[in-house]
């Protein structure tokens, strides 16, 4: 029971491994949004008048790249121009590397502490 109690101690200290990780996750989070914004852009530019799109507005163009980079493939239709497919690929791999990032920041975190 005392090691449960010292590792409850030792995770919930906010020292400088817990800085890095924060700045770590703040900086994906930041860049995200901003990969989400300008894919947003991107993507009304390309297809809202573009035929059978379902991208009319830049509200449908938020929401459509929000939605890729949460669940990296929805359901959602996919773009019809070949420039909004290559959006929404680039918006499918930053999912990739935003998740790979996250985990890799936390993997960090762990073996910091673990270590000292």
């Amino acid at each position: 029971m005392h090691g449960l109690a010292e590792e409850w101690t030792r995770l919930t200290t906010f020292g400088e491994h817990h800085r890095r990780l924060a700045s770590r996750l703040a900086l994906i989070v930041i860049a995200t949004g901003i990969v989400d914004v300008l894919g947003s852009v991107a993507m009304y530019g390309f297809e809202h008048s573009a035929h059978g799109t379902d991208v009319a507005t830049f509200g449908q163009a938020l929401f459509f790249t929000t939605a890729q980079l949460l669940t990296v493939s929805s359901s959602l239709r996919n773009p019809v121009t070949p420039v909004g497919r290559v959006v929404d690929l680039a918006l499918e791999l930053w999912a990739v590397v935003a998740v790979a990032g996250s985990a890799g920041a936390m993997a960090s975190f762990f073996r910091s502490a673990d270590s000292g």
